[in-house]
């Protein structure tokens, strides 16, 4: 998945006002921004089979680090150990370990069985949901739009900047989608795992947006 993993962020954010948006944008993306460095560092591999799926050409073949499950609780614990370092908050470092773990959950429906269970297991797992481009939208857009619909219900802008960044990022990632979904395979693995890093700047973009926008009170 790719827009469902800024979805869980985005629903993240009403359980934890206090924690940034940019900081849920990393914990739910962590997987995948760890996974292109380890490609590039020759620690993990996959290869392109235009095929393989309906929605994506990538045969994930080796990224146990970044997305076993395993792999994805010890990053978990580290990014809750690190919030908890400087915050001293006990709640919002355990969702920060939620949110980690939730991109293997969600990958587990989407993927077919590629993803490792533990660091050196054989056994792959995955519900395959990628062979239907149908159903991967579908489902995939109705999480997207029901979580931004949680976002936006649950903050406020607090100036021009914190109404339109918002907007832009939806449409942004919209995009992004789509052209993944319908648009020719990438043709080299190393285009595809540095066009990977600039997952770091919707990151950024979660920080910026999260300082003009403030969560709204519950009225009593």
């Amino acid at each position: 998945m790719f827009i469902g993993h800024f979805a869980v962020a985005l629903a993240a954010k009403r359980a934890a006002p206090e924690v940034s948006l940019g900081t849920l944008f990393l914990a739910t993306q962590l997987a995948d921004l760890v996974w292109p460095t380890l490609v590039l560092l020759g620690f993990e591999s996959f290869s392109i089979r235009p095929g393989i799926t309906a929605v994506t050409p990538l045969d994930f073949t080796r990224y146990p680090y970044s997305h076993s499950l395993v792999g994805m609780a010890a990053w978990g614990t580290a990014l809750g150990a690190v919030y908890f370092v400087f915050r001293r908050r006990v709640v919002p470092a355990l969702l920060l370990f939620a949110v980690v773990i939730s991109h293997w959950l969600l990958d587990f429906v989407a993927h077919r069985p590629d993803l490792p269970l533990t660091l050196t297991g054989a056994e792959r797992y995955g519900l395959g949901l990628w062979h239907s481009v149908v159903a991967t939208l579908a489902l995939e857009g109705l999480i997207f739009a029901a979580c931004v619909w949680l976002y936006a219900r649950s903050t406020r802008a607090l100036d021009r900047t914190g109404r339109w960044s918002f907007i832009a990022l939806v449409a942004f990632l919209s995009l992004v989608y789509l052209a993944n979904l319908f648009g020719p395979p990438p043709s080299r693995v190393v285009e595809v795992a540095w066009a990977a890093q600039a997952i770091w700047l919707l990151v950024a973009w979660g920080y910026w947006i999260d300082r003009h926008r403030a969560t709204r009170l519950r009225e009593s």
